[in-house]
């Protein structure tokens, strides 16, 4: 099965550059590129890369957050100065130079970074937990997606995530679930 790579890059040319030579091999499914990182985390829960390709200098997020929250590999496009210690955090880096095997060999090394810490993986992360929190308050999908900045779309994939990790479907049962995980009290109930 072929895993999922989502390029994240303003530039149209270096896009279909990377396009070009990332279609002829047989490793990576390539998705509909971003051009920002505006709605990076949406685009994550709709799509499910496997391996982000993302240019440092437009990420406006934590790349570890990225990494642990949403179980994907994180590798640098590089072709302007980006210090070595913001570099460091990546699971790979890509220069523009590179040739077309070391740029497909960089993305296939990056992947078992990201399997392993998505392996055995039911523990929540932090944004299911602060959903499942607001949830349990007696939040609708709404309300929840308002107090978190985030899409409605995002919450109703974040439920499905904890449904999944939990086994829980109830609201009620999410409630008791966070009680005795205590993420809430009982006078944070109303």
């Amino acid at each position: 099965m072929k895993q999922k790579l989502l390029i994240v890059e303003p530039s149209e040319v270096i896009v279909e550059g990377l396009k070009a030579v990332l279609e002829s091999q047989s490793r990576f499914k390539l998705l509909e590129p971003e051009v920002t990182a505006e709605h990076l985390e949406e685009r994550i829960l709709a799509s499910r890369p496997d391996v982000l390709l993302i240019n440092p200098l437009i990420l406006n997020a934590d790349v570890t957050l990225l990494r642990n929250e949403y179980k994907v590999a994180v590798v640098a496009l590089v072709y302007q100065y980006v210090q070595r210690e913001v570099l460091k955090a990546y699971d790979g880096v890509v220069e523009i130079r590179d040739g077309r095997t070391v740029i497909i060999e960089t993305l296939a090394q990056a992947l078992p970074a990201a399997e392993e810490r998505s392996k055995n993986s039911y523990e929540l992360t932090k944004r299911e937990t602060a959903v499942l929190v607001e949830l349990a308050q007696g939040k609708t999908n709404k309300e929840v997606a308002d107090a978190l900045n985030v899409s409605v779309h995002t919450v109703i994939t974040h439920r499905k995530n904890i449904t999944h990790k939990t086994g829980i479907k109830s609201v009620a049962g999410l409630t008791v679930y966070a009680m005795l995980n205590n993420l809430i009290d009982e006078s944070a109930l109303l």
